[in-house]
Protein backbone atom coordinates (compact mmCIF):
# COMPACT_ATOMS: atom_id res chain seq x y z
CA UNK A 1 0.00 0.00 0.00
CA UNK A 2 1.32 3.44 -0.79
CA UNK A 3 1.02 6.69 0.13
CA UNK A 4 -0.98 8.15 -2.78
CA UNK A 5 -3.08 4.88 -2.33
CA UNK A 6 -3.85 5.98 1.25
CA UNK A 7 -4.98 9.99 0.48
CA UNK A 8 -7.50 8.60 -2.68
CA UNK A 9 -9.12 5.49 -0.81
CA UNK A 10 -8.95 6.61 3.17
CA UNK A 11 -12.82 5.71 3.92
CA UNK A 12 -11.98 2.23 2.90
CA UNK A 13 -9.06 1.67 4.51
CA UNK A 14 -9.40 -0.48 7.88
CA UNK A 15 -6.84 0.23 11.10
CA UNK A 16 -5.23 -3.36 10.80
CA UNK A 17 -4.13 -1.93 7.38
CA UNK A 18 -2.83 1.87 8.21
CA UNK A 19 -1.42 -0.07 10.95
CA UNK A 20 0.54 -2.38 8.63
CA UNK A 21 1.53 0.31 6.74
CA UNK A 22 3.02 2.11 9.35
CA UNK A 23 5.01 -1.25 10.13
CA UNK A 24 6.19 -1.57 6.48
CA UNK A 25 7.11 2.31 6.53
CA UNK A 26 9.19 2.98 9.36
CA UNK A 27 10.11 6.25 8.14
CA UNK A 28 6.91 8.07 7.78
CA UNK A 29 6.84 10.28 10.63
CA UNK A 30 10.46 11.16 9.93
CA UNK A 31 9.28 12.55 6.25
CA UNK A 32 6.32 13.84 7.98
CA UNK A 33 7.14 15.08 11.12
CA UNK A 34 4.45 17.65 11.13
CA UNK A 35 1.86 14.82 11.89
CA UNK A 36 3.84 14.70 15.06
CA UNK A 37 3.03 18.01 16.43
CA UNK A 38 -0.91 17.33 14.94
CA UNK A 39 -2.32 14.23 15.79
CA UNK A 40 -2.93 13.94 19.86
CA UNK A 41 -3.81 11.49 22.50
CA UNK A 42 -5.34 10.71 25.44
CA UNK A 43 -3.61 11.44 28.24
CA UNK A 44 -4.15 9.80 32.14
CA UNK A 45 -4.31 13.31 33.71
CA UNK A 46 -6.99 13.81 30.97
CA UNK A 47 -5.91 16.52 28.42
CA UNK A 48 -4.51 15.56 25.12
CA UNK A 49 -0.53 15.82 24.40
CA UNK A 50 1.17 15.25 21.30
CA UNK A 51 1.90 12.04 19.49
CA UNK A 52 5.52 13.32 19.90
CA UNK A 53 5.02 13.87 23.26
CA UNK A 54 3.51 10.23 24.18
CA UNK A 55 6.32 8.98 22.14
CA UNK A 56 8.69 10.57 24.61
CA UNK A 57 6.51 9.51 27.63
CA UNK A 58 6.45 5.82 26.37
CA UNK A 59 10.08 5.81 26.14
CA UNK A 60 10.29 7.06 29.40
CA UNK A 61 8.00 4.35 30.84
CA UNK A 62 10.14 1.95 28.95
CA UNK A 63 13.39 2.94 30.57
CA UNK A 64 12.31 2.89 34.12
CA UNK A 65 10.59 -0.84 33.39
CA UNK A 66 14.28 -1.74 32.75
CA UNK A 67 15.65 -0.07 35.53
CA UNK A 68 13.40 -1.91 37.63
CA UNK A 69 14.28 -4.99 36.08
CA UNK A 70 18.25 -4.02 36.30
CA UNK A 71 17.36 -3.54 39.68
CA UNK A 72 15.60 -7.11 40.80
CA UNK A 73 18.52 -8.31 39.09
CA UNK A 74 20.98 -6.82 40.87
CA UNK A 75 19.01 -7.80 43.91
CA UNK A 76 18.72 -11.43 43.16
CA UNK A 77 22.64 -11.54 42.17
CA UNK A 78 23.56 -10.11 45.37
CA UNK A 79 21.56 -12.86 47.16
CA UNK A 80 22.53 -15.59 45.26
CA UNK A 81 26.56 -14.46 45.94
CA UNK A 82 25.15 -14.38 49.80
CA UNK A 83 24.01 -18.09 49.48
CA UNK A 84 27.18 -19.22 47.74
CA UNK A 85 28.93 -17.85 50.41
CA UNK A 86 27.32 -19.41 53.17
CA UNK A 87 27.01 -23.05 50.97
CA UNK A 88 30.84 -22.63 50.59
CA UNK A 89 31.83 -22.42 54.15
CA UNK A 90 29.05 -24.84 55.00
CA UNK A 91 30.38 -27.23 52.74
CA UNK A 92 33.94 -27.13 53.52
CA UNK A 93 33.57 -27.25 57.54
CA UNK A 94 30.77 -30.62 56.37
CA UNK A 95 34.66 -32.11 55.70
CA UNK A 96 35.70 -32.26 59.14
CA UNK A 97 32.84 -33.60 60.36
CA UNK A 98 33.28 -37.21 61.59
CA UNK A 99 30.21 -38.28 63.67
CA UNK A 100 26.55 -37.56 63.42
CA UNK A 101 25.57 -34.96 65.88
CA UNK A 102 28.56 -33.01 64.13
CA UNK A 103 26.63 -32.53 61.07
CA UNK A 104 23.96 -31.00 62.91
CA UNK A 105 25.88 -28.83 65.15
CA UNK A 106 27.66 -27.83 61.99
CA UNK A 107 24.29 -27.04 59.76
CA UNK A 108 23.11 -24.78 62.97
CA UNK A 109 26.17 -23.00 63.25
CA UNK A 110 26.24 -21.82 59.72
CA UNK A 111 22.46 -20.51 59.56
CA UNK A 112 22.97 -19.01 63.11
CA UNK A 113 23.31 -15.52 61.88
CA UNK A 114 20.75 -15.78 58.89
CA UNK A 115 17.72 -13.02 59.80
CA UNK A 116 15.45 -15.24 57.71
CA UNK A 117 16.21 -18.92 59.05
CA UNK A 118 15.45 -19.43 62.33
CA UNK A 119 15.72 -23.02 62.31
CA UNK A 120 17.30 -26.35 61.23
CA UNK A 121 17.26 -29.76 61.91
CA UNK A 122 18.63 -32.94 60.26
CA UNK A 123 16.54 -35.82 60.43
CA UNK A 124 17.66 -39.18 59.91
CA UNK A 125 15.56 -42.23 59.20
CA UNK A 126 16.73 -45.34 61.17
CA UNK A 127 15.62 -47.00 64.55
CA UNK A 128 17.03 -45.56 67.71
CA UNK A 129 17.86 -48.96 69.31
CA UNK A 130 20.60 -49.10 65.97
CA UNK A 131 22.64 -45.85 66.98
CA UNK A 132 23.93 -44.44 70.25
CA UNK A 133 22.36 -41.73 72.22
CA UNK A 134 22.57 -38.61 70.01
CA UNK A 135 21.04 -34.73 69.93
CA UNK A 136 20.66 -35.66 66.18
CA UNK A 137 16.80 -36.62 65.56
CA UNK A 138 16.11 -40.18 64.48
CA UNK A 139 12.72 -41.51 62.85
CA UNK A 140 11.97 -44.74 62.01
CA UNK A 141 11.00 -45.22 58.80
CA UNK A 142 7.63 -46.42 59.26
CA UNK A 143 7.05 -43.15 61.42
CA UNK A 144 8.73 -40.98 58.89
CA UNK A 145 5.89 -43.14 56.41
CA UNK A 146 3.04 -42.36 58.93
CA UNK A 147 4.26 -38.54 59.48
CA UNK A 148 5.64 -37.20 56.18
CA UNK A 149 3.43 -39.22 53.47
CA UNK A 150 4.35 -38.37 50.37
CA UNK A 151 6.84 -36.04 51.18
CA UNK A 152 9.84 -38.88 52.06
CA UNK A 153 9.35 -40.19 48.47
CA UNK A 154 10.26 -36.02 46.94
CA UNK A 155 13.46 -36.38 45.27
CA UNK A 156 14.02 -32.53 45.35
CA UNK A 157 13.88 -29.78 47.76
CA UNK A 158 9.91 -28.81 48.86
CA UNK A 159 9.83 -25.26 50.34
CA UNK A 160 6.30 -23.91 51.53
CA UNK A 161 3.74 -24.29 54.03
CA UNK A 162 3.09 -28.20 55.90
CA UNK A 163 1.20 -29.73 57.76
CA UNK A 164 1.17 -30.14 61.83
CA UNK A 165 2.49 -33.27 61.96
CA UNK A 166 5.04 -32.81 59.60
CA UNK A 167 6.73 -29.87 61.25
CA UNK A 168 6.22 -31.88 64.41
CA UNK A 169 8.28 -34.93 63.10
CA UNK A 170 10.99 -32.87 61.41
CA UNK A 171 11.47 -29.81 63.59
CA UNK A 172 10.41 -31.35 67.02
CA UNK A 173 9.95 -28.90 69.97
CA UNK A 174 9.76 -26.12 67.41
CA UNK A 175 8.08 -27.09 65.09
CA UNK A 176 4.89 -24.92 66.32
CA UNK A 177 6.97 -21.46 65.13
CA UNK A 178 7.77 -22.67 62.19
CA UNK A 179 5.45 -20.92 59.67
CA UNK A 180 7.31 -21.86 56.17
CA UNK A 181 10.20 -23.80 55.58
CA UNK A 182 12.49 -25.63 53.25
CA UNK A 183 12.38 -29.48 53.19
CA UNK A 184 15.15 -31.08 51.71
CA UNK A 185 15.54 -35.17 51.00
CA UNK A 186 18.95 -36.53 52.18
CA UNK A 187 19.12 -39.36 49.64
CA UNK A 188 21.78 -42.22 48.72
CA UNK A 189 20.12 -44.73 46.66
CA UNK A 190 17.33 -45.03 49.63
CA UNK A 191 15.69 -41.70 51.61
CA UNK A 192 18.61 -41.46 54.33
CA UNK A 193 16.60 -38.35 56.04
CA UNK A 194 15.86 -35.04 55.53
CA UNK A 195 17.80 -31.49 56.12
CA UNK A 196 14.99 -28.91 57.11
CA UNK A 197 15.38 -24.94 57.09
CA UNK A 198 12.44 -22.99 58.90
CA UNK A 199 11.50 -19.38 59.42
CA UNK A 200 9.03 -17.15 61.44
CA UNK A 201 8.39 -15.42 58.55
CA UNK A 202 5.21 -17.47 56.58
CA UNK A 203 6.48 -15.76 53.22
CA UNK A 204 10.07 -16.48 53.35
CA UNK A 205 10.27 -20.05 51.84
CA UNK A 206 6.95 -20.39 49.17
CA UNK A 207 6.78 -23.18 46.58
CA UNK A 208 8.14 -21.12 43.51
CA UNK A 209 11.38 -20.01 45.85
CA UNK A 210 14.48 -21.52 44.04
CA UNK A 211 16.70 -24.66 45.79
CA UNK A 212 19.66 -24.67 44.19
CA UNK A 213 22.25 -24.12 46.94
CA UNK A 214 20.12 -26.16 49.41
CA UNK A 215 20.72 -28.93 46.85
CA UNK A 216 23.86 -28.88 46.64
CA UNK A 217 23.90 -28.83 50.81
CA UNK A 218 21.89 -31.94 50.30
CA UNK A 219 23.69 -33.23 47.62
CA UNK A 220 26.76 -33.05 49.91
CA UNK A 221 25.37 -34.63 53.36
CA UNK A 222 23.63 -37.72 51.65
CA UNK A 223 27.35 -38.12 50.31
CA UNK A 224 28.67 -38.45 54.01
CA UNK A 225 25.71 -39.90 55.63
CA UNK A 226 26.18 -43.63 54.88
CA UNK A 227 30.13 -43.49 56.14
CA UNK A 228 28.75 -42.06 59.48
CA UNK A 229 26.00 -43.72 60.00
CA UNK A 230 27.98 -47.02 59.22
CA UNK A 231 30.55 -45.61 61.97
CA UNK A 232 27.61 -44.76 64.46
CA UNK A 233 26.18 -48.45 64.12
CA UNK A 234 29.57 -49.96 64.51
CA UNK A 235 30.52 -47.75 67.90
CA UNK A 236 27.08 -48.97 69.10
CA UNK A 237 27.77 -52.55 68.30
CA UNK A 238 30.94 -52.22 70.43
CA UNK A 239 28.90 -50.58 73.28
CA UNK A 240 26.86 -53.79 73.52
CA UNK A 241 29.96 -56.37 73.21
CA UNK A 242 31.25 -55.92 77.26
CA UNK A 243 27.52 -56.11 78.20
CA UNK A 244 27.25 -59.22 76.30
CA UNK A 245 29.93 -60.88 77.85
CA UNK A 246 29.46 -59.71 81.14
Amino acid sequence: MTEQALETGGENLTEEQVAQFLRNHKDFFIRHDYLLRELTVPHQSGSAISLGERQVQMFREHRDGLREQLNQLIDVAKENDKHFEKSKRLLLNLLEVKTLDEIEIVVREAFKGDDNIDFSSVVVFGDSTDYPISDITLVSHENAREQLGSLIDSSAAVCGHFQPKQLACLFSNDAEKVASAAIIPLRNGDALGMFCLGSKNPKHFDSSMGSLFLSYISDFISRILPDLLLRSRSSKLQDKVPSLLE
